[in-house]
């Protein structure tokens, strides 16, 4: 089947509406979402029972970019600061040197057991050197999967912020493939540059967007959303067109974004949230398309030594020898090391070759492709039981909820207390998001003239307003009385 203008919205709504029905049920049978997502791919195409005929690279790379925005930037913005601030320096490392050393020890087996030039192994281990971040998003949180000492903010933090450093060692040694003229010294002013600019970049479009997104009076809270993602297009195309690397860019301003005050807050949360996971479904589906299984039959057993060599040698070296300098258990440094997913990312970074006509580039896409299945399929199956193993996991009574769940869940808190805003108080015709509300109380209904008030971000409080504000103890009830009275230290309840 050829896809038609007529036609493609069918097929496309069809092949969501299986992908969402079959992942609803397929962890009953122990098997990743998002590897029935590629299955059904792969079965629409045209070796498979759906004859739909799609061999577009470029598209398929276009799809893979701006879904890749929409992932990353969904998992900065659920990325709680306090929480990965203990273990910043352990997750930079990894998405950075970790992602090096898996790079180079990767293409170094794949040199000696090949017929590939240096320069097209290091392409091959640079393009999957990097965890995927919507693997390890979805899977940890579908399997709501707690773990120990910090070890769950680890593996997001490394799989979100480690696809900018497989990206430019992808794009680097692409170079040296095309171009074997130049030395692997001529790379280094590229990555600098990539790295560095996307980190200013990142920072500077999170604090632009924040003042945007609460400074500008929109008509219709849905709008909201739309805002953010054109600010988070905005980022990664000004990034990427100064020569910055754009997915650094989007996360790090995402993080900034999920860790302020912002008008809707939990609307644009929710809305990426679903974003997420269907840019994760078009992602795997669109690049299931694109394979030809009988393409990948002959490579199969190259495919599943090299899989084989990165699971369990070359990811875990990497992961010791990175985390050599800090204090950390044996066991959590090999759960970490198991934890390396490869996903739909790497996939979307071996069109490159191919769009770049190197003579590899169809080998490569392959066992990338090969490479991707085999890690989702033997990694993410057994996350749960290899952190029962080494006893990294939390006993079920003993999970915690994050700050995340209880702002989707809406949980209630223990006590309730009215304050009345006086005029001479200093919240009078502020707005919420500008008072610096404490984070561990809730506004739930706003009093004003016998009426009541659905309170939001830009919800202006007026004299005499009555505010209900949910909290745990007497100390929440203390901060919210200094935030809106500041000098007066009795509350009126």
């Amino acid at each position: 089947m050829n896809l038609t203008i007529e036609n493609i919205v069918l097929v496309g709504s069809l092949l969501l509406f299986v992908s969402i029905i079959v992942g609803k049920t397929s962890y009953k049978f122990g098997v990743p979402t998002l590897l029935l997502f590629l299955a059904i791919g792969m079965l629409a195409g045209s070796d498979g029972i759906g004859g739909i005929n799609f061999d577009n690279p470029k598209i398929a790379q276009f799809i893979g970019i701006v879904s890749l925005n929409f992932i990353l930037f969904s998992g900065g913005l659920d990325t709680n600061w306090r929480s990965i601030k203990p273990i910043l320096r352990e997750g930079l490392v990894l998405s950075t040197l970790g992602v090096l050393l898996t790079a180079l020890s990767l293409g170094t087996f794949v040199y000696f057991i090949t017929d590939f030039t240096i320069y097209e192994s290091m392409l091959l281990g640079s393009i999957v050197s990097s965890t995927d971040a919507a693997a390890v998003f979805s899977i940890l949180r579908s399997k709501s999967l707690a773990l120990k000492t910090n070890l769950r903010p680890t593996l997001e933090l490394e799989s979100g912020s480690n696809d900018p450093m497989a990206y430019v060692l992808t794009i680097a040694f692409l170079t040296l493939v095309i171009n074997q003229d130049q030395s692997l010294a001529s790379i280094v002013p590229l990555f600098l540059q990539q790295m560095f600019l996307g980190a200013i970049f990142g920072i500077a479009f999170g604090k632009l967007s924040k003042f945007i997104i609460n400074k500008i009076k929109l008509d219709f809270e849905g709008l909201y959303p739309v805002l953010v993602i054109a600010l988070m297009f905005i980022t990664f195309s000004a990034t990427d067109f100064v020569g910055g690397n754009g997915f650094l860019a989007i996360y790090i301003c995402a993080v900034y974004l999920g860790n302020q005050e912002l008008i809707h807050k939990k609307t644009i949360l929710k809305m990426y949230d679903g974003l997420a996971w269907l840019m994760q479904i078009v992602l795997f589906l669109t690049l299931g398309l694109l394979v030809f299984p009988s393409q990948i039959i002959p490579y199969f057993g190259i495919g599943i030594i090299i899989s084989l060599f990165l699971i369990l040698i070359a990811r875990p070296v990497s992961v010791l020898l990175s985390l050599m300098f800090f204090k950390m258990k044996l066991k959590r440094r090999f759960y970490i090391s198991w934890v390396g997913l490869r996903g739909a990312v790497p996939i979307v970074f071996a069109t490159y070759p191919l769009l770049a006509g190197i003579d590899k580039a169809n080998m490569i896409f392959n066992i990338v492709f090969f490479i991707s299945v085999t890690s989702v399929l033997i990694q993410g199956t057994t996350l749960s039981l290899v952190a029962k193993w080494l006893k990294v996991a939390l006993p079920e009574k003993s999970k915690k909820i994050s700050e995340m769940d209880k702002l989707f869940l809406e949980l209630p808190k223990s006590s309730m207390q009215e304050f009345e805003i006086l005029p001479q108080f200093y919240a009078v015709n502020k707005r919420i998001v500008d008072l610096n509300f404490p984070k561990s109380a809730f506004i739930v209904m706003i009093r004003r003239n016998d009426e009541f008030i659905r309170p939001g971000g830009s919800t202006q409080l007026q004299p005499n307003d009555v505010l209900m504000v949910l909290a745990d103890d007497q100390e929440d009830f203390a901060k919210v009385t200094d935030c809106l009275y500041k000098a007066h230290k009795n509350p009126v309840s």
